[in-house]
């Protein structure tokens, strides 16, 4: 571990993330306690942000709690923890009317909530904001946490390592579990290393989308939140299942832009290149089954076939309404050359969601004390073994309210900083082989998609597993050696990421879910409550 003098800030709470889960929580909790919030980049650059398609909540007359309910059970193909689902979907419709008190412009027809179908849902309850409802929550929040005078927004500002017994000057007397005092975060402006000290610190620092070649989430989703935790002695859990989106814009330029589940709901049919709708072969429920049948079925068909995408077609629908419903999608695909209203739209899967994560309970804590996590970086047994589409930001919303009320309920104190060791840079170096990073970050990337994807076997798995540990050692060295840096700190992140990924994968002897294995393509009953738990040691920090 490197030290050297830093500045040390302290406050009542540290949030690192500024998705809708760590703004959320900020803003419930600053009347009441002074809140540093942290983020790699400008505010509006999360997960959060990316989501199209809405929040899923019940607010129609023919819908009910116990349809979302079953709906959301049989798409966690039996891992959700139904207590925990019965609370986020009851939470769930005051929640959204907090948003809308906010300032959060849903879509309304007729004066009422225009409420969305996608796939897995048997009723329509998508809230959304046309299909930008990410961007508007995001817009509301920011707004809000940057007039609030007990809130500070520290921007290109990356979370390097938690603050934990093992950073006091004197741990001997330590003993017990692990316990959180805020973390190290490299200040990207000024080049340094900062110490921030609180007594509450709040994971809300989003996915890990970018440990695959092909994803839709946006640059800063390294897992590093999952990372940080597990390297201090958080468990994690369920790591092995990875939504892949079944739709993402095929082309060379657009980085795997997201076609929202919505547009499904909405009508779009699946085709291959010939014209054939093939989703009625794989299930009933056709192009609105469940994400991850609707992926294999895609990923199946490239495969029979030898095409590199399918196409969703949209041009039987009503182009007014098309363009209206969807702006942004008319109008990025656009940009590509794609009028989506009489051309089909080439698609593929791409790496979306992580169902796990930091282990939290009812009241987002975490098994490390003063440390709570929530949105996607957590996992709370909403999810189970398949995230219902638009559960995500419901789920986010709900912790980040959970974690607010157990911060209130607990004062903690902040330690004083003569106790904490203050970051040690000394005797490393910046060194020019920074394509070393770039390289291994590629090679990362394209070994998760090649080998630990959609579909797998025990034999691409144990390969991956070999390859990422001669990555992880290489990138350890290389960490060791020289001064952080954001795309240092990704990388570590992402190779240890990707480890966990590989481990819980090749302790799932079945497949449920997201997780799809050619050596046990039944799903095994014995295994049908039991998650895939890793106890991370931190003494190996």
């Amino acid at each position: 571990m490197k030290h050297t003098s830093t500045t040390t800030t302290q406050s009542d709470v540290l949030v690192i993330g500024s998705g809708i889960a760590g703004l959320f929580y900020a803003l419930r909790v600053a009347d009441h306690r002074r809140v540093i919030l942290v983020t790699k980049k400008q505010t509006v650059e999360s997960n959060t942000n990316y989501a199209q398609g809405g929040i899923a909540s019940v607010f129609s007359d023919s819908d009910s709690f116990d349809l979302h309910v079953e709906d959301t059970l049989t798409a966690g193909a039996g891992l959700c923890r139904r207590e925990i689902v019965e609370l986020v979907i009851r939470d769930g419709p005051l929640l959204v009317r907090e948003l809308m008190e906010m300032g959060v412009r849903f879509t309304e027809s007729d004066g009422h909530l225009d409420l969305g179908r996608e796939g897995g849902h048997s009723r329509n309850r998508i809230v959304h904001a046309k299909d930008l409802t990410g961007k508007e929550i995001e817009r509301a929040l920011v707004a809000r946490a940057r007039k609030h005078p007990r809130i500070t927004v520290l921007e290109d500002h990356v979370a390097v390592e938690l603050i934990t017994q093992h950073n006091l000057r004197d741990n001997s007397s330590q003993n017990g579990g692990v316990t959180c005092w805020g973390a190290y975060v490299l200040d990207k402006e000024h080049g340094v290393v900062r110490t921030f000290l609180a007594g509450t610190t709040v994971l809300s620092s989003g996915g890990c989308g970018q440990v695959y070649l092909h994803t839709t989430n946006p640059d800063i989703a390294t897992g590093d939140g999952i990372a940080m935790a597990y390297r201090a002695g958080a468990t994690v859990a369920n790591m092995e299942f990875i939504q892949f989106h079944p739709t993402s814009l095929y082309h060379p330029a657009a980085r795997s832009f997201l076609i929202s589940e919505a547009v499904r709901g909405h009508g779009a049919m699946l085709r291959t290149a010939d014209g054939v709708r093939f989703m009625e072969r794989y299930d009933t429920r056709a192009e609105l089954a469940p994400r991850d049948i609707v992926a294999r079925a895609i990923d199946t068909e490239l495969k029979r076939r030898g095409d590199d995408c399918v196409y969703l077609d949209m041009t039987h629908l009503d182009p007014k309404d098309v363009t209206s419903r969807f702006p942004h999608i008319t109008e990025t695909c656009s940009r590509f050359g794609i009028d989506i209203t009489k051309q089909w739209i080439p698609v593929v899967p791409a790496a979306h969601y992580v169902c796990g994560g930091v282990v939290c309970d009812i009241d987002a804590r975490t098994s490390i004390d003063g440390l709570l996590a929530c949105g996607e970086v957590s996992m709370t047994g909403l999810h189970g073994a398949n995230r219902l589409a638009s559960n995500s930001l419901l789920e986010a919303l709900v912790f980040a309210e959970r974690a607010a009320r157990s911060t209130l309920a607990e004062p903690r104190s902040a330690p004083d900083p003569s106790e904490i060791l203050p970051w040690d840079d000394s005797g490393t170096y910046n060194t020019e082989e920074w394509i070393l990073i770039s390289h291994n970050r590629r090679e990362l990337q394209s070994l998760m998609w090649d080998f630990v994807g959609i579909v797998r076997s025990t034999l691409r798995l144990e390969r991956a597993r070999r390859r990422i540990e001669m990555l992880h050692g290489e990138v350890e060295s290389f960490y060791k050696r020289n001064r952080v840096s954001e795309a240092l700190v990704e990388l570590r992140n992402l190779t240890l990421v990707a480890r966990l990924i590989v481990d819980c994968a090749l302790l799932r002897k079945e497949s449920r879910g997201l997780h799809f294995t050619t050596d046990f393509p039944a799903s095994d009953p014995a295994l049908s409550t039991r998650d895939t738990i890793l106890a991370a040691d931190a003494s190996t920090r």
